[in-house]
């Protein structure tokens, strides 16, 4: 900003010492057409000539004493013809500087007026500061976007190197548990018990899978989208009160290039959404559907419905308006749906009271 400052005094005391500079050549070229039109024939007028010819890069109009036009000079070649061109400069010229006027006689009065505008030397020292401080602006822009670009990848270097830490330390009590259902499933007692635990314990494994995969680029397989869904849904139908109806529509069969485990994650998160939103009450539809090449999956509940202030804010990082929970799960929901699979996820529709849809559309 000091530097900014300086420039622009400096460039401001450079323009009024040309400016004068400026004028003091104008009278003197004013001085030396005055000499070469009143001199006799053996004159020498070399050095009013040479004045004259100098004088190639500031504007004048010249009038008489009534203020018409009756010559110009250093103006736009392509446009001096024109009388609306002449008399827009003219005003430009009375605006900026006060004429230099000739008296040619004092009775009866006559006398030339010569109005004039900035050299192109003088319009650069100018409009320098400005330029200056737009490229200092940029630079500034520049600056806080590389900032943020970088603090963004710092944070994101430090949440993948959490998540795959928690993947490893997840994996060998995950082991051991593994192990030890194994036994009991030696010993035959307790079937069923034994059954549901195993279900548990690969759904450990496939969150520990999840966390280990953060921070790397998924591989894309075609997939049933069908199937996919259906054991998210059957899963968190097991975990839920049996207030709650479950409801899928699949006319036929979707299939679509994602990468499961991220791709689940995104169907579960939706789903205990919808729960909480309904209080363990209502019922959830998970609807399926294939339009124009593309997969479309509706997920409504029949819960309080999202505000319309909240309704910009609902895939933000940290914004929730629950109790418990970091407000990450919509944010990164819709991140690995667009950012990943290169698809969208959005807000259907949503009524307080009433519930919401989320869609998600996703390549074919």
């Amino acid at each position: 900003m000091a530097i900014v400052t300086g420039t622009i005094f400096y460039s401001d005391f450079l323009a009024k010492k040309i400016e004068k500079e400026e004028r003091q050549k104008l009278s003197q070229w004013i001085e030396a057409n005055k000499f070469i039109a009143s001199s006799l024939p053996n004159s020498d007028i070399t050095l009013a000539v040479k004045i004259q010819q100098e004088n190639n890069d500031i504007p004048i109009i010249a009038t008489n004493e009534k203020d018409s036009i009756i010559d110009s000079r250093n103006l736009d070649s392509s446009m001096v013809n024109s009388p609306k061109y002449l008399l827009k400069k003219l005003n430009e010229f009375k605006a900026s500087h006060t004429p230099i006027i000739l008296e040619l006689s004092k009775e009866p009065y006559t006398a030339d007026k010569y109005y004039y505008g900035d050299s192109k030397l003088l319009k650069q020292v100018r409009y320098f500061p400005i330029v200056q401080l737009l490229i200092i602006a940029l630079f500034i822009i520049v600056t806080l976007y590389a900032m943020s670009v970088r603090s963004k990848s710092t944070q994101n270097q430090v949440w993948a190197g959490m998540a795959k830490e928690t993947a490893h330390q997840l994996g060998t009590p995950i082991s051991s548990l593994q192990g030890w259902i194994e036994m009991l499933k030696e010993n035959n007692e307790n079937k069923d018990v034994v059954d549901e635990m195993n279900k548990d314990v690969s759904r450990l494994r496939l969150i520990s899978d999840r966390f280990s995969k953060i921070g790397s680029t998924p591989k894309m397989y075609l997939q049933s989208i069908n199937e996919q869904v259906e054991n998210i849904v059957g899963y968190i139908k097991r975990m839920s009160s049996e207030r709650v109806v479950f409801k899928l529509i699949a006319p036929s069969e979707i299939q679509a290039h994602i990468s499961a485990p991220l791709f689940d994650w995104v169907i579960e998160n939706l789903l205990k959404n919808a729960l909480d939103a309904m209080g363990g009450d209502g019922m959830i539809t998970i609807k399926l559907s294939a339009i124009s090449g593309h997969a479309i999956i509706d997920i409504s509940d029949t819960g309080k419905g999202i505000s319309k202030k909240n309704m910009s804010n609902v895939f933000r990082p940290g914004f929730t308006t629950k109790k418990r929970g970091w407000g990450l799960g919509l944010s990164l929901s819709k991140r690995i749906i667009e950012q990943y699979h290169k698809g969208q996820l959005f807000i259907k529709h949503s009524e307080p009271n009433k519930g919401t849809t989320f869609r998600i559309v996703l390549n074919s």
